[in-house]
């Protein structure tokens, strides 16, 4: 029986650590899944059960030690022998979809019993945690990248987008959301086996497609990029019990008021003629339209300053203030008496320099 290196399957270096193994398998689980790439399903079991091997300290120590020469140390039976303290693997009828050089090797062991007996670790072969830094672990739809800036924490919980607008994030809601997320499959128990044959449920993956409908409540003040952790609402964990559910916020722009921090900026359009009279106008804010002055003689460009009525601040009470920059505006479609009227302007102007 032709030995197997997991090590070259995967293709990383025998000292390699289990976060390049992780990423080893990521590339190539996306590369050869059947879903993919047509004809694929034996590579793709290959590189499973290497992934299976090296990501498990006991099995890895187990397949180091025997090594190449591993014929030696065990027999057809699925027994290691050569020394005290050997342990017995027995081996099972259809080796649950593995090869038999794993077989050879683990027997029971890698099926999930404990090697010699049962009640050890349960060790299932099984296309393991691979997430991705979005909702679920390996959308076959996005085949970009895995992982990445912005992946979920702590490994195991899943992320997801919220967007609001300026005025949810300003008044703070209940908002009501769908997602959709990769959980544990609930027929093997996200191991991708059932009685040492592969799942037809989740198509031996361990994962399956689950729906949440759930309402977040938005705290107000919150921002881009902050994050509201749901507890317990994230995908079934392989084995029992549930993740987290962290969702990242984006606060879609406003059509006229920006966001600097927690304080807000906002044009307002002053016709030429109050801009140089004066006058009371009115200005658009998050808390409804307000009344401002506009002393005589004020120029386009220049800010006033509303005090708290930007956005709250998320830690501590109080909010920001509202800044306004007036815009003067020329008239349009002049009559001949406002003409005249202006040309008198600019002639007294004129006589005064």
């Amino acid at each position: 029986m032709e030995y197997k290196d997991y090590y070259k399957i995967l293709g990383v270096e025998r000292a390699a650590d289990d976060k390049a193994i992780k990423t080893a398998f990521r590339k190539l689980a996306r590369k050869y899944h059947p879903d993919v790439s047509k004809g694929s399903a034996t590579k793709f079991q290959e590189v499973n059960e290497a992934y299976d091997v090296l990501s498990d300290p006991e099995k890895r120590r187990r397949y180091d030690t025997l090594g190449p020469d591993w014929q030696g140390h065990v027999d057809g039976g699925g027994r290691s022998y050569g020394g005290p303290g050997g342990v017995r693997f027995e081996t099972g009828d259809d080796g649950g979809g593995f090869s038999d050089f794993f077989q050879s090797i683990f027997g029971n062991f890698g099926k999930g019993g404990a090697p010699g007996g049962p009640g050890g670790p349960r060790t299932t072969g099984r296309v393991r945690d691979f997430r991705r830094g979005g909702l679920g672990d390996f959308d076959l739809g996005d085949l970009g990248d895995l992982g990445g800036p912005g992946a979920a924490e702590p490994a195991g919980d899943a992320e997801g987008p919220l967007e609001l607008t300026l005025e949810e994030a300003f008044a703070g809601v209940r908002k009501p959301i769908a997602l959709e997320l990769d959980e544990a499959c609930p027929t093997c128990g996200g191991s991708g086996h059932v009685n040492r044959k592969p799942c037809a449920t989740c198509r031996a993956t361990g994962w399956v497609k689950g729906q949440r409908r759930l309402e977040v409540k938005i705290p107000a003040g919150v921002d881009t990029g902050a994050r509201i952790r749901m507890a317990g609402e994230g995908p079934a964990r392989a084995g029992g019990g549930k993740s987290d559910l962290y969702l990242r916020v984006t606060v879609k722009p406003h059509e006229r008021i920006e966001r600097k921090g927690d304080d807000l900026h906002v044009d307002l359009p002053v016709p030429f003629v109050d801009a140089a009279l004066g006058a009371e106008v009115s200005v658009l804010t998050l808390k409804g339209n307000v009344s401002m002055k506009i002393p005589p003689e004020t120029s386009s460009g220049r800010v006033f300053r509303i005090p708290g009525y930007g956005m709250p601040h998320l830690k501590g009470g109080g909010a920001g203030d509202q800044f306004v920059r007036v815009q003067v505006t020329v008239p349009a479609g002049l009559t001949d008496k406002e003409k005249e009227l202006l040309a008198e302007l600019k002639r007294l102007r004129q006589e005064r320099t």
